[in-house]
């Protein structure tokens, strides 16, 4: 069985203004998380995704935005992804009271999430 998207984020450097257009363009609902500068998107309707707005970090987070694959071991995911041509870059981050996640690039340079919800 394959393994779905399950989360997106919009990396932004104007977090607020990225914010209220898609508020505004879309009617989602989004709620800022002061204290992980962070905004929880949600979209609404069936069968779709939530996601976030966010400010990059520094360092490497190329590109503008990331879809999140839900994973069950990000350990051997990682190593899978490495066994597959891609490339991991950003190791194993805690999310608290959420879950972890990594970033990889694929062959092509896109960059894309693998996520592991807290049990």
């Amino acid at each position: 069985m394959g393994q779905p998207v399950v989360h997106f984020e919009l990396w932004s450097k104007d977090p607020v203004k990225a914010a209220d257009f898609y508020q505004k363009a879309f009617d989602w609902k989004i709620q800022h998380l002061p204290e992980l500068d962070y905004r929880m998107v949600e979209t609404g309707g069936q069968g779709g995704i939530n996601g976030g707005i966010m400010t990059p970090h520094e360092g490497p987070w190329p590109g503008n935005m990331a879809l999140y694959i839900l994973v069950d071991d990000l350990d051997a995911c990682r190593k899978r992804i490495r066994a597959a041509g891609g490339k991991i870059v950003v190791e194993q981050q805690e999310v608290p009271n959420m879950g972890q996640f990594a970033l990889f690039e694929d062959p092509d340079g896109r960059v894309m999430g693998i996520w592991k919800p807290m049990q």
